[in-house]
């Protein structure tokens, strides 16, 4: 399966949080949102960084509670692993796995086209494995 396909059932919808804005803007729109991450954008449509509820976990117990006032981007992740469309669900599997990142922005042409977690991925290799297993019973049942 492709990533194309997983982001045509799920949505392309992406939460952004501009990177001058402060923390605690960002942790309200995770908590409004229900999710992990968010895509740090400028403009909401390119890739500026990715920050997380680790990420801001991980300031608080560094910093303390003035991390909050802060921007964004002073806890962003600039360098973000994203994938390509046309990306198998395999090959994400892999990198999210190497690499220990569990949200990955999907980029066209510079262009912010979703956002997989890695809940996403597992989903999607569990419907994978079920699809093979009803072909395995069905062939199995018709020979």
């Amino acid at each position: 399966m492709q990533i194309a396909s997983l982001l045509r059932r799920k949505g392309p919808d992406v939460v952004t949080v501009a990177p001058d804005r402060p923390v605690r803007a960002a942790l309200a729109l995770l908590a409004e949102h229900r999710i992990g991450a968010l895509v740090v954008s400028r403009g909401g449509g390119t890739v500026d960084g990715i920050v997380s509820e680790r990420d801001v976990v991980r300031a608080l117990h560094a910093s303390g509670p003035e991390v909050l006032d802060g921007p964004v981007s002073a806890l962003m992740t600039a360098e973000v692993r994203t994938c390509v469309p046309g990306a198998s669900v395999h090959d994400l599997a892999r990198t999210m796995t190497d690499h220990r990142i569990r949200h990955v922005p999907v980029v066209e042409d510079g262009r912010l086209l979703g956002i997989v977690s890695i809940g996403d991925v597992v989903k999607a290799r569990l419907d994978e494995l079920q699809e093979e297993r009803d072909h395995l019973v069905d062939y199995i049942q018709t020979t």
